[in-house]
């Protein structure tokens, strides 16, 4: 039983900042690569950033300079720092992740999803 729960969503001000988590739990040996996905209204599903267990980080055009991804492997949580926002961002942010356990590769996993509402 492994599940990645996301949490930090809400409602914030254009220009305002706001963080989110994910945790992965359950029987896990490894998670090499994590990442966040959005999905905005009428927009298909966007791939935000991505972070390796090494921290070797890639963002979209869209958020660099504004977004940051890290992560604390001892915790199996990633984090997405977002500053400088504006309604374009407003989605369903998502995290993601390949999942080992000490039996081997289990699958790859979705958090159930964080609204971000970026409005005045």
């Amino acid at each position: 039983q492994v599940q990645l729960v996301e949490s930090g969503g809400g409602l914030v001000q254009p220009g305002g900042s706001l963080s989110l988590s994910c945790a992965a739990s359950g029987r896990i040996s490894n998670i090499y690569t994590m990442a966040w996905y959005r999905k905005a209204p009428g927009k298909q599903r966007e791939l935000v950033a991505t972070i390796t267990s090494s921290s070797n980080t890639n963002y979209a055009d869209s958020v660099k300079g504004r977004f940051t991804i890290s992560r604390d492997n001892a915790k199996n949580t990633v984090y997405l720092q977002m500053n400088s926002l504006n309604p374009d961002d407003t989605a369903v942010y998502y995290c993601n992740a390949d999942i080992w356990s000490p039996n081997g590769y289990r699958g790859n996993y979705w958090g159930q999803g964080t609204q971000v509402t970026v409005s005045s």
